[in-house]
């Protein structure tokens, strides 16, 4: 003990969740590259998870308690009261009765409703303020699932079961949010972490190594085909119009590789307008982007989900815990933001704190955490896409009109025809999902000669019409032309890209103002 190699290190418990939102073709491919099933320890009894604590069994966990609130005395650790066996035993019998229930009855704090998998205090016990909320970690350690871990014991070396009514209530939902049964939240004291740049399992954990560099290429040199038959896969969905299909490629693609102040550089944030009425529609675009990113989350902007949801997440003071929200997502997830879904109504307090805070997202890539007593802001990398039937009431990077090619677009042919182009081989779905993966990682230059061609465009624009191009304006478009040479696989901006970026840009806001323009009645 007295080794001058000896460290004393702290820990801390952190409360982790599976990845929110990750799409089930993630998860099943993930489920098919690792076979191996963990096993118990040799060490204890498998039994132990599964029943009761007998009364002849003094848990190492307790007797080490007793020792400490006895002061030390050795006869005291092999005497354990009646009432606290009890105890014990109906805590272990009451946590294998939560673990038969749907949920046990023990809120798991998941962000997003409907998340299923397992929840896991993790305690680390070196770095410890190396880990950031939201963060994505792969864990390895040592799990522990003794049904001994969910039964409170005090100071006095009483159980919090066996004290007055008034003690036992006092603090019991800290208690039960802090220290749930271990069959549900299992715990697991890690030995190894390592961040996790992505979860696309196509992908090699780091796309940057030296080592990757044949992987990277050999996507690359496919890029023009893949690119192809990606956006014949969304001008499908965008019922025939190719335009707002482009458009759509690039917000896929996007994220956030930068930031400059309060401003993040990369986020492309979509609106598309002008979306048929329906679900059908909705559910057509959304399950197939389901099927080529890692993950996404839909959520409907219905009167309900705004006025009843929570978008941000909010401290409990009575649990002393932060309550999860729908926005705390992981980077480069996917939300889609169903416009469509609104009806008359009113939004109430909480609905406009929710709008509020989606429209900061979109604009501001920050997520607010409310504290009651003060209010911290935390950065976020989410790609919002909202469907609307008219202009979005939320802001956005770009706004895109779909004008579908037919007045009556079949969903189900759509539906049918994708999955026939799939089964075909024209579309590569699995190449597909690679490149938009590898695209959002890649790293981006601009050389010093095509700067200053940017530059002179900019001056020369701003000469001719100072409405014709803002700040706002010229920082979409430098975004939108890095998301076209990235698209072909160019991790530098030429002079042809810059100029197709500006067409589109020019043939969009014609759009628009076509669109205004037919929507304006005549008298």
């Amino acid at each position: 003990m007295e080794s001058p190699n000896n460290v004393t290190l702290d820990r801390q418990t952190l409360y982790c969740v599976p990845v929110p939102a990750e799409n089930e073709w993630v998860k099943q491919a993930y489920a098919e590259n690792c076979q191996h099933q963990p096993t118990p320890s040799t060490s204890t009894q498998q039994s132990r998870v599964k029943r009761a604590l007998e009364e002849d069994e003094v848990p190492p966990l307790a007797s080490s308690e007793s020792t400490m609130s006895e002061g030390g005395d050795a006869m005291e650790t092999s005497k354990v009261s009646e009432a606290e066996k009890r105890t014990r035993t109906e805590g272990a019998s009451s946590s294998s009765t939560q673990q038969g229930r749907p949920g046990g009855g023990v809120d798991l704090n998941f962000p997003l409703a409907g998340e299923k998998g397992p929840a896991c205090l993790v305690k680390v016990y070196d770095t410890l303020d190396a880990f950031k909320v939201n963060e994505m970690v792969e864990f390895v350690g040592v799990l522990s699932v003794d049904p001994v871990l969910a039964t409170f014991t005090h100071q006095n070396g009483s159980s919090s079961a066996v004290g007055e009514p008034d003690e036992v209530m006092d603090g019991i939902e800290e208690e039960s949010a802090h220290s749930p049964p271990p069959s549900l939240v299992p715990r697991l004291h890690v030995i190894l972490s390592q961040r996790l740049q992505h979860v696309n399992p196509l992908l090699p954990k780091n796309v940057t190594a030296p080592e990757t560099k044949p992987f990277v290429d050999s996507v690359l040199q496919e890029a023009g085909v893949i690119r192809d038959q990606l956006r014949l896969l969304l001008q499908q969905l965008c019922l025939g119009d190719a335009f707002a299909a482009d458009y759509l490629l690039l917000h896929l693609i996007s994220c956030v590789y930068a930031r400059r102040d309060v401003v993040a550089l990369g986020k492309f944030g979509l609106n598309l307008s002008g979306c048929p009425a329906g679900p059908e529609f909705i559910s057509l675009l959304s399950n197939q982007i389901k099927e080529l990113v890692c993950k996404s989350h839909v959520f409907p902007l219905s009167l309900q989900n705004m006025n009843s949801s929570l978008i941000s997440p909010k401290k409990d003071y009575s649990a002393n815990r932060l309550k999860s929200g729908a926005l705390q997502l992981t980077e480069r997830t996917h939300l889609i933001l169903d416009e469509t879904a609104m009806e008359p109504g009113q939004l109430d307090a909480t609905g406009v704190q929710n709008l509020t805070a989606l429209g900061n997202l979109i604009a501001w890539q920050k997520v607010e955490y409310d504290f009651n007593f003060h209010k911290t802001d935390f950065p976020a990398n989410v790609t919002v896409l909202v469907l609307s039937e008219g202009k979005s009431l939320l802001p956005s990077d770009c706004q895109v009109p779909i004008q579908p090619k037919t007045d009556a677009p079949n969903m189900a042919a759509i539906q049918n025809t994708i999955q026939q182009q799939i089964t075909s081989g024209a579309i590569d779905i699995k190449k597909i999902r690679t490149f938009i993966g590898l695209i959002q990682l890649l790293e981006y230059t601009l050389s010093d000669d095509i700067q200053k061609i940017v530059e002179d465009d900019f001056v020369e624009a701003r000469k001719a019409d100072l409405n014709s191009m803002t700040q706002e304006d010229f920082h979409s478009l430098l975004v939108i032309a890095r998301l076209l040479s990235l698209s072909t696989g160019q991790t530098s901006l030429t002079r042809e890209v810059w100029e197709r970026a500006k067409r589109m840009e020019s043939a969009r806001k014609v759009r628009l103002r076509t669109v205004a323009a037919a929507a304006v009645p005549r008298s």
